[in-house]
């Protein structure tokens, strides 16, 4: 008997200190017993069979390879029914090594928020994590572990599709929702409402020449630091667990074998400790770059440069073992692969319990989550963007008798829900709002509502015209929702003409000779171009694509139950011949001033100016700002410079501004952008109230990379501009920073 209590007491003391061990020290002991083959089989992701964001690939042999261990990740299986079956297989492997599961999580799982460019326009920094986070609560819900997402790619170009896919053009805004959504995705990372972030396309994805997806990308290794990294860093220091490579070369080398970019900058410098997976299919598309022979050297070159996971590409699992015994790859590097993703999975604690995130109860009580319908709703009235109220016709009235509610857009459903919506088949869609539904639940019985579709949205077809004058004839106000598809902005959707497609533009001209008061709606995932109608229409709200509470939150901001208070983050050009355009450029020897154009750097046939510059935002009440302070005119390195400054509601309804704090350093040893954003802040005030906001200047907001790629901050002067938006500056006034 004591014999006995002896060996149970003895294993108990073996078990615990079993639960002592650390992750690392875990970690350790799995290696050790893996072969060759099963840890390729960790660097291994395949799709799923449900669905694919990518061109498909058929593998008959994907269950029998999961029951051997020789795949580590799949992506494309929704729903806990799917992800425990394919986890039940892998625990019919050797050493019983869970799957990681991942998915395209952009901007929402089945609650879909606005696309990630015009949560942008929110500015506001707590919504956007609280989208994030709800997006991870119904996604981990449904068997999810990891989301390919943020997008922080930095973009001035809206030419490349996948624009709609970031936060626009701004370093500094940019970086600050990087963080956002990051904490937003992972809070707790390994509580069951958690999901890892994979920060992507490392990197300068969104410089591609011409705005062309996939295409090369050229540029100084000062801008890189300075312009498109900094979003990355912002990400890393928010806690992400995972980064994913980009398609494009950066200055002729794939950023797949990249070792610049993953072994120096990500796990050199950055001292980054999760892992990378490529892009679909990014390692073997290094052949067609050009830059290896086939697909064995395109394993070579990636396992080398530091991409540890291999997405839909075999690379790894057909050539890594052979390199690994021809001494071309040391066994060390494909360790530390292995040891970065197995580490993941023990953070997430599914080698506790491979099966924690499959709880059916649990996801169709998240998947119908009244909360996350009302925040969806919130965050998309937060980002609609009003360009033009110059009648007041807006807000209109709920007293309204009738109203005529024209255009291609008006009852469409999918188009709310935007690119990158999950696909999912086994739920009705019929929870996402259409404009139509909105407006119709937000009037009630009182207002009659008029429909006529006027048009397709690419058809040259005219035919719709005389309906649509026929209806716009009974009505006292007309509401015209046009724009593009959903399809049209997003991955591989680049476009060389951003125009209004078809004959929408044609129909507004017409339904303007009605006279009647018309509020234009433009659906769309990037900026377009719409000079006419920008020129002669007084009322034009931007709607983007918001998500599945679309129709209310558009009807919100019609009927005044909220008051727009969106800001761009993108500049919107007047021609595609401008761009790339963006607000932050540098000055040249020949500025053109008021339009100048004899010997200055300008159009001869076309305003520098932008139609919608950075920043720009209107609202259905005034701000007035004044009282600009600096408490010192003189800073040193190791100093702080506070401003504040008064703003008041001037207006007749409460609302919301982003008053907006620009710098310009005037003369340094490489030259400086005319403006750059260095904070914000977006603040409610009720009608008549003032409140004083306060600024912080820094050294980090002085300093830029010099040619050295020194984060240096130089002496002397620096204007400092307080405005609504980049080309609506305020206040003004200068200091210096001193040795």
């Amino acid at each position: 008997m004591k014999k006995s209590i002896t060996l149970a007491l003895l294993f108990l003391s073996v078990f615990a200190f079993a639960q002592q061990k650390t992750i690392d020290e875990k970690v350790e002991a799995l290696i050790k017993q893996m072969t060759i083959e099963e840890k390729i089989g960790q660097l291994n992701q395949y799709t799923g069979d449900n669905a694919a964001t990518g061109p498909i690939t058929i593998n008959p042999n994907k269950q029998a390879e999961i029951k051997k261990g020789l795949i580590g990740s799949m992506l494309n299986v929704l729903g806990t029914k799917y992800t425990r079956q394919y986890q039940e297989l892998a625990m019919q492997s050797r050493l019983k090594i869970p799957l990681l599961f991942g998915q395209d999580v952009v901007h929402g799982y089945k609650t879909t928020f606005p696309i990630p460019l015009a949560e942008a326009a929110s500015w506001d920094l707590e919504a956007m994590e609280l989208s994030a986070r709800i997006s991870a609560t119904e996604a981990a819900a449904s068997g999810i572990h990891w989301t390919f997402a943020p997008m922080v790619d930095i973009s001035r170009d809206p030419r490349w599709g996948r624009v709609m896919e970031g936060a626009g053009e701004d370093t500094y805004l940019g970086s600050k929702i990087a963080y956002a959504r990051v904490k937003g995705f992972q809070v707790n990372l390994g509580d069951v409402n958690s999901v890892m972030a994979c920060v992507k396309h490392f990197a300068a994805y969104g410089a591609a020449v011409g705005g062309r997806d996939y295409n090369s990308v050229d540029m100084s290794n000062r801008m890189l630091w300075e312009t498109y990294l900094p979003p990355f860093k912002a990400a890393l220091d928010a806690g992400a667990a995972t980064f994913m490579n980009s398609f494009n070369d950066l200055n002729g080398i794939p950023a797949t074998g990249n070792s610049y970019l993953l072994r120096d900058v990500l796990k050199g410098k950055w001292n980054f400790q999760g892992f990378v997976v490529s892009d679909w299919g990014s390692i073997g598309e290094m052949v067609s770059h050009g830059y290896v022979k086939d697909n064995k050297e395109a394993a070579l070159s990636a396992i080398t440069a530091g991409s540890d996971m291999d997405m839909e590409s075999n690379t790894y699992r057909y050539n890594l073992e052979k390199l690994v015994e021809e001494n071309k790859v040391p066994i060390a590097l494909v360790d530390d692969a292995v040891k970065r993703i197995l580490r993941k999975k023990f953070e997430l604690g599914l080698f506790d319990d491979p099966y924690k995130f499959c709880n059916p109860e649990r996801e169709q009580r998240e998947l119908n989550n009244p909360e996350h319908t009302k925040a969806a709703r919130e965050i998309a009235a937060k980002s609609i963007v009003l360009l033009k109220n110059e009648r007041d016709v807006l807000p209109l009235s709920k007293g309204l008798k009738t109203i005529a509610f024209i255009g291609p857009m008006v009852k469409s459903k999918r188009d709310n829900h935007g690119f990158w919506a999950v696909d999912l088949k086994d739920i009705d869609s019929s929870y996402i709002v259409s404009q139509w539904e909105g407006v119709e639940r937000k009037v009630g019985k009182r207002t009659k509502i008029l429909y006529a579709k006027g048009c397709g949205v690419e058809s040259k077809s005219k035919e719709g015209f005389a309906e649509a004058l026929n209806v716009a004839s009974q009505a006292e106000v007309i509401i015209l929702s046009i724009g593009e598809n959903w399809n049209k902005s997003g991955e591989a959707k680049s476009k060389s003409n951003l125009q209004l497609p078809g004959v929408q533009e044609e129909l507004v001209k017409e339904l303007q000779k009605t006279g009647k008061p018309i509020v234009i709606l433009i659906n769309a995932g990037r900026p377009l171009i719409f000079n006419w109608t920008a020129d002669n229409m007084p009322t034009i709200v931007y709607t983007w694509w918001l998500g599945s509470e679309a129709g209310n939150a558009i009807a919100d901001v019609l009927f005044g139950d909220y008051n727009p208070s969106g800001k761009l983050p993108m500049t919107f050009p007047r021609d595609e011949g401008q761009i790339p355009i963006y607000y932050n450029h540098f000055n040249t020897g020949r500025p053109s001033i008021n339009e100048d154009k004899i010997y200055k750097s300008a159009y001869i046939d076309l305003p520098n100016s932008p139609k919608f510059p950075f920043g720009y935002g209107l609202s259905y009440t005034t701000f007035e700002y004044s009282n600009l302070k600096l408490s010192k005119k003189e800073m040193k390195n190791n100093e702080t410079i506070t401003v504040s400054v008064n703003i008041k509601n001037t207006g007749s309804v409460k609302g919301e501004e982003v008053v907006q704090l620009y710098l310009r350093d005037k003369v340094g040893s490489v030259v400086r952008p005319i403006i750059e954003l260095k904070d914000f802040q977006k603040i409610t005030l009720n009608r008549g109230e003032t409140k004083t906001i306060e600024f912080t200047i820094d050294n980090q907001k002085l300093s830029f990379y010099n040619n050295a790629l020194e984060l240096v901050s130089e002496p002397g002067e620096f204007d400092l501009m307080i405005g609504s938006s980049s080309a609506d500056i305020r206040l003004r006034d200068s200091f210096e920073l001193v040795n």
